[in-house]
């Protein structure tokens, strides 16, 4: 099964830089029906994953995918579902 990973550690601090990797993902995903997108924040502080997660909870954001996971062995990366 195919997935997208995106992985936030290299712009952590550059609010639209994120926004626009998520969306592109959320974009990419949409386009090509894959069904899963794996986000890394990491685990720092839990700032990087809060801003993650403000993202996911607008409405226009939350209306394209089906559900949203913590991975439950490392908390630095969380997992978003399609349902086609």
């Amino acid at each position: 099964m195919a997935k997208i990973k995106v992985d936030l550690h290299a712009i952590y601090n550059n609010s639209k830089a994120i926004d626009k990797a998520l969306q592109e993902a959320f974009d990419e995903a949409i386009e090509n029906h894959i069904r899963e997108v794996e986000i890394i924040p990491g685990k720092g502080s839990g700032q990087l994953k809060k801003k993650v997660q403000r993202f996911l909870q607008q409405p226009h954001i939350k209306a394209l995918y089906h559900r949203m996971e913590n991975d439950s062995k490392n908390f630095g990366r969380l997992f978003v579902y399609f349902k086609f």
